[in-house]
């Protein structure tokens, strides 16, 4: 993926009062529509506001929960991976291709990690030593990991799984409406949030994306890291395949078709920067959220998926407009302050 400069933050963007850093951002500005999309719905959806709503909404978003937080962190790095649904698939297809060879779910499961590994593995070396782009790359694997997938059971269906396995997929916390699949994605979000915002990898994860080369003079190993990220959204990946599997109860060649797409566009509206360098991973999990529940108050009340897939994507583009806007804004209001500095 090309990189370009972002607008960096300069010593005045700190000179502001906490509460304005805080609440004046992108990400607020999702938090802040995704809970005016969450009262509305509520208020005049009908079904909306019952708690089986809230339990087959997260049970929706949870693969592109769990993709979009590595994902996050390849795209602050000025990378991309398109791959991620055919890996969705791929790692679908391997667990139900060994439990029908009778091999127990767990070994099956962890062998379908295990190809998450490389195949985020092969995605990093290809970007990272090979030199090549990760946009040329990953449309290259997502072909490849889909045809193997769909290669491996042609047009049957594996749909033979562990009752308890299946049932546990789609079970929820006791006295809730919360999924228990939520545990899991709770604790990936702490690590990863862990990760970029409170130690030197994560803070080397934004100097990448800012400038590869002064990232380098700085000591930040960028092959490595890009290498690691890449990995991340592998096995990630893989993990939300076995998910998929286990919460529809069948393994196809074709699951998860197009599920990248919904990842990265998340993701962007988040307030991750195409360019790389920017964005906070509460801004992309709002976002994630926001278009969950979009999605389901607008099919309760009738409205078709291609009405909804316009109404998503035009949120996407106000969101990367309105970005571009408010960056050419700081811009401009930054040089005259500076032509002052230097006149005096």
């Amino acid at each position: 993926m090309t990189t370009t400069t972002a607008s960096p933050r300069s010593v005045r963007d700190y000179t502001h009062p906490l509460w304005r850093r805080l609440l004046a951002t992108r990400e607020s500005a999702i938090v802040g529509l995704l809970i005016i999309v969450a009262v509305v719905a509520a208020t005049t959806v009908r079904g909306f506001s019952q708690p089986i709503t809230l339990t087959y909404l997260l049970l929706d978003v949870t693969p592109i929960l769990l993709i979009a937080l590595p994902m996050t962190l390849v795209m602050i790095t000025g990378e991309i991976d398109l791959s991620v649904g055919s890996m969705v698939g791929l790692s679908s297809v391997v667990t139900g291709a060994l439990v029908q060879a009778h091999w127990p779910f767990g070994v099956a499961a962890l062998v379908a990690l295990l190809v998450g590994v490389l195949g985020g593995a092969v995605n990093g070396l290809l970007v990272t030593v090979v030199g090549l782009p990760s946009l040329a790359v990953t449309i290259g694997t997502l072909a490849l990991f889909r045809g193997i997938a769909v290669g491996t059971l042609g047009t049957t269906a594996v749909t033979d799984f562990p009752q308890q396995w299946t049932a546990l997929a789609q079970a929820r916390i006791s006295g809730t409406t919360i999924p228990y699949v939520m545990i899991p994605f709770l604790i990936l979000l702490a690590v990863f949030a862990i990760v970029l915002h409170f130690t030197p990898f994560g803070r080397g994860i934004y100097a990448v994306g800012l400038s590869k080369d002064a990232a380098r003079f700085s000591g930040v190993n960028v092959e490595r890291t890009k290498l690691i990220l890449f990995v991340l959204t592998g096995v990630v990946s893989a993990f939300a395949g076995i998910f998929y599997t286990l919460r529809f109860g069948s393994a196809r060649g074709d699951n998860a078709t197009g599920l990248e797409l919904q990842v990265i566009a998340a993701v962007v509206l988040g307030g991750v920067s195409v360019f790389g360098g920017r964005g906070k991973l509460y801004g992309v999990v709002a976002a994630v959220l926001l278009i969950g529940a979009l999605s389901s108050a607008l099919r309760l009340a009738n409205v078709t998926s291609d009405v909804i897939n316009i109404i998503t994507g035009v949120l996407l583009v106000i969101s990367v407009v309105a970005a571009s806007v408010l960056a050419w804004l700081q811009k401009k209001r930054r040089r005259p302050n500076a032509t002052a500095t230097t006149a005096g």
